[in-house]
């Protein structure tokens, strides 16, 4: 049976923001190119790209054999383990995609491997390619691309032994294309620059921590899986007055809170004095800390110190218990995100959330490494505002203002 190798890669420049997929088909004996694949798609997210490749290497590699043994390799861990049926598929978005991949060859045929990035490069490039083409307002042309020249030349630059099948190794990544790796949801490096000044309203997210609960002051750990503890009087103060200031600034046009009573709480404060209504999203809930839930970090470091350093390296490592890890969290957050930018497009909403969810947008937007959690301090009742623009772009307004909580 003949065997043949899939290269697949997507991108988004803002993550959603303009977004193009490559993907390549390589013959697994001789590792020659036999078909390379791009295009630009719009706007859309990491992961749809990255599907979108897949779906296009296959179709690829079918169109060249129907009855061809199928190796998929993509940096992508999170399409490669819900392909490989390991993680579920909860993303409605990505529903559909993976479905259609799955028919396109008979069970069975088809395996999947994850691969580092600097072994994606062909099929990376032809991503880039794709996304700078639609840039210009065009569509990628097989007649202008230099992907596979250039991860030819790369690959006989780095020599044996550098990681690499056939045409996969190549040309250097271009700006702006981050893969998606499980729990690193990350935006891509947004294109240099200002924003165009016609590109219109950009959705607003301003950032509310609830205000304090009886285990604040104490720095307990208090997630999901906790008691779900209500405010204390300070709390109720503090919402107060983040209210008052909201209101004399009038520009929150909706309120979307986590399901935990600190934050509903915290809301319907806040939202009474906007004359507003509250809507509740699950995917703003905090992270659940497991059997750290009520604990200070002293306790936890004394009870579970090896859990406590896994944790503390390691974005992928639970809490002791089976809590939430931070990769699970931002993966959440991320698809949180990009579907209140659709829903609320050219906006200001407030969201009424917790530390972790709000540092992760953060890093997100920044596009920071998943360890810039532990470098950011966020107060209770505190604001922060993140701009999200039509062209992927997002800009970090404002961090752990709590000018309003004085005087």
């Amino acid at each position: 049976m003949r065997e043949l190798i899939v290269e697949a890669d997507g991108g988004s420049r803002g993550n959603p923001g303009p977004a193009g997929y490559g993907a390549v088909v390589i013959d697994a004996a001789t590792g020659q190119t036999l078909a390379e694949r791009a295009e630009y798609i719009g706007v859309a997210t990491n992961n749809v790209a990255e599907y979108r490749g897949l779906l296009a290497g296959l179709r690829a590699a079918h169109e060249l054999d129907p009855a061809a043994k199928v190796h998929v390799r993509m940096d992508s861990k999170l399409v490669i383990e819900q392909m490989s049926g390991r993680w579920k598929i909860k993303h409605p978005d990505l529903k559909p995609l993976a479905f259609e991949a799955a028919r396109i060859f008979p069970p069975g045929q088809v395996t999947y491997e994850w691969i580092p990035r600097e072994q994606n490069k062909h099929a990376d490039r032809l991503a880039n390619e794709a996304m700078d083409a639609g840039r210009r307002g065009e569509q990628w042309s097989a007649l202008d691309s230099t992907a596979e020249l250039e991860a030819a030349d790369a690959k006989a630059a780095a020599g044996p032994g550098d990681g690499g099948t056939g045409a996969g190794a190549g040309s250097a990544t271009a700006p702006g294309h981050a893969p998606t790796t499980a729990g690193t949801t990350q935006a891509a490096a947004p294109s240099a620059g200002w924003a165009p000044a016609d590109m219109g309203a950009p959705t607003t997210f301003v950032l509310l921590r609830h205000g304090e609960t009886p285990l604040t002051p104490q720095k307990r750990f208090s997630g999901s899986g906790g008691t779900d503890p209500a405010l204390s009087a300070a709390g109720r103060e503090q919402a107060e007055r983040v209210g008052a200031a909201l209101a004399r600034r009038g520009t929150v046009q909706a309120v979307v809170a986590s399901p935990l009573a600190r934050t509903r709480e915290t809301a319907e404060i806040v939202a009474g004095r906007l004359g507003l209504e509250v809507a509740v999203d699950e995917g703003l809930r905090e992270t659940d800390f497991g059997a750290w839930e009520g604990l200070t970090f002293g306790e936890v470091r004394e009870r579970y110190p090896d859990d406590l350093t896994a944790w503390l390296a390691d974005p992928e490592a639970r809490p002791t218990g089976g809590g939430e890890s931070f990769a699970a969290t931002a993966d959440r957050v991320a698809a949180t995100r990009d579907r209140l930018i659709a829903a609320y497009a050219g906006r200001t909403v407030l969201l009424v959330t917790h530390v972790t969810p709000i540092k992760t947008l953060v890093r997100l937007a920044l596009g920071a490494p998943p360890e810039s959690l532990f470098r950011m301090e966020l107060s209770a009742a505190s604001l922060s505002a993140i701009a999200y623009y039509a062209d992927g772009n997002a800009s970090l307004r404002l961090f752990n203002d709590t000018s309003h909580l004085r005087g």
